[in-house]
């Protein structure tokens, strides 16, 4: 498939996408709000039922994707790197939960419906997607983001992401202002978090046998 035809798929997908999350506030990700969301973005359901092939099932697992690119589009790289690196993660983090904030009805039945046994593995891969995608827009250096501290920033990462999302799911605040201000109180416990972590690889890196955990380890892959 040639990359125009790619992103005319993709744009079809968002749109549907887009029209469904208000119609999910009330179905949950299934496929009757998927129909619904494709009738209101004119597209018919034969097409929608090509594009998500597992029905709610597929919608949801698209929602993560459409998040990210939604966060990406609004932190612009240039401008990212003009900012210390707590405050390019807090826009990034903040920029996707921005792009969902409308929706957040939608969220909260994703998350119940992420949480059933079935969907576990998805959502792992998922959400580790995201956090790597985080990492890269932050734009460090690879050997600051290889070893263990290629796992240990994502798991920090984790941990700020779903406290932060948790949070600003009932935040009642003007413009989610105490969302803003929680998530940099994360970032900065999990930067003091991170830095125990550094000294804990240079530790590791002069204990034999060990020393290979804390050597950089890419495999040029996405992370």
């Amino acid at each position: 498939m040639s990359g125009e035809a790619l992103r005319a798929r993709q744009e079809l997908r968002d749109r549907i996408l887009e029209a469904a999350l208000p119609h999910v506030a009330f179905d949950g990700w299934s496929t009757r709000a998927l129909l619904l969301g494709a009738d209101d973005a004119g597209i018919d359901r034969a097409t929608a039922r090509r594009l998500f092939p597992r029905g709610g099932d597929s919608l949801l697992a698209w929602l993560d994707d459409w998040a990210d690119r939604k966060m990406l589009e609004a932190c612009p790289a240039d401008e990212l790197q003009r900012l210390p690196v707590r405050r390019r993660i807090a826009r990034l983090v903040r920029a996707r939960l921005e792009a969902l904030t409308p929706h957040r009805e939608a969220v909260r039945r994703a998350l119940a419906a992420r949480g059933l046994p079935g969907n576990w593995l998805e959502t792992g891969k998922s959400f580790w997607t995201t956090l790597d995608r985080i990492w890269q827009a932050v734009g460090l250096p690879a050997e600051a983001d290889a070893g263990l501290n290629y796992y240990t920033r994502r798991l920090i990462l984790a941990g700020v992401l779903m406290a932060t999302t948790f949070f600003w799911l009932e935040d009642e605040s003007e413009g989610c202002r105490a969302s803003w201000a929680f998530l940099d109180e994360r970032i900065d416990n999990a930067l003091q978090i991170g830095r125990l972590a550094s000294s804990l690889g240079g530790v590791l890196a002069r204990v034999p046998g060990l020393s290979g955990l804390a050597r950089p380890a890419r495999e040029g892959s996405r992370g």
